[in-house]
């Protein structure tokens, strides 16, 4: 396979290298959850190491079942936790890496951005961010085929990401993910709490009341409900956990939740303002 390669970051790490041990985790978290519901336009799902995440992510991934053989495009996009970034990065690389394989990232869908001025091209900001790379295995295991517009969010407005996501919002063969853990470090009490507050705020599109200490990917997840608010879409939880329930001690956890975003009966196209409810 020819082309340029955004080598895996952090397989062996938050996730298994071997890819027969990859591929049996993944399909192990599916098999436990039921599908439901409508097939989603978007979801929301955490991005930890896969014994604290995995079973709340799966929640979601299990969702996608009926679309194996119509989604054709995954627009991922995820918080930058390790470069300062301002606006949105796209990567230049041609392929992302991970043990099943390499996933083909589509530049001539990223291309449609440049015109937009919170959207450029950087690599730095993707060279180690795990609130992608995480989710590939699963959109691998889910999908027979598909390519990837990865974008690593920054500092943005929900207007911001709202135009980027309008942009490439597409048809039945596009699905839309975006990154996000919840509460980080309290006790398992007060994190219920938060927790359930940001998941109230989700599930209601109140994209103004999310904010730094309730969701780490708070910026592409309030771009996606303010577009969710605008085109009439409905948001159900799908899976409320933290790291306390799933693999970890309860005095310092992580939360995590899974959202399934589907169209509903007032879904239109809208113009986006991207300075509209800045927030950064």
């Amino acid at each position: 396979m020819s082309g340029n390669i955004r080598k895996a970051a952090v397989a062996g790490m938050f996730y298994p290298d071997d890819p027969a041990q990859l591929r049996a985790v993944v399909d192990g978290f599916l098999s436990q959850v039921p599908v439901e519901g409508p097939a989603p336009k978007a979801i929301i799902v955490p991005h930890a190491g896969y014994q604290f995440s995995g079973p709340v992510a799966a929640s979601a991934y299990a969702q996608l079942a009926p679309l194996r053989d119509r989604i054709h495009r995954v627009v991922l996009l995820g918080p930058s936790h390790r470069v300062p970034l301002r606006g949105i990065a796209a990567p230049t690389w041609d392929f992302f890496e991970t043990p099943l394989g390499n996933v083909e990232v589509d530049q001539g869908t990223l291309a449609r951005l440049q015109s937009l001025p919170q959207v450029g091209y950087l690599d730095s900001p993707h060279q180690l961010e795990h609130s992608l790379e995480v989710h590939l295995p699963f959109l691998q295991s889910v999908f027979e085929r598909f390519t990837l517009v990865p974008l690593v969010v920054g500092e943005t407005s929900p207007g911001e990401v709202s135009e980027v996501l309008e942009t490439l919002w597409g048809g039945d063969e596009t699905l839309i993910v975006v990154s996000s853990d919840l509460s980080h470090y309290h006790s398992y009490p007060v994190a219920k709490e938060l927790d359930s507050n940001t998941t109230r705020n989700i599930e209601t599109l109140d994209y103004r009341h999310i904010g730094y200490d309730d969701a780490c990917g708070r910026n592409p997840v309030n771009g996606l409900l303010y577009l969710a608010e605008k085109r009439g879409l409905k948001v159900t939880t799908l899976d409320l956990r933290n790291s306390g329930d799933t693999a970890g001690p309860r005095d310092r956890v992580v939360g995590y939740g899974a959202y399934a975003i589907t169209l509903g009966t007032g879904e239109k196209h809208v113009a986006i303002d991207r300075d509209a409810v800045d927030m950064s």
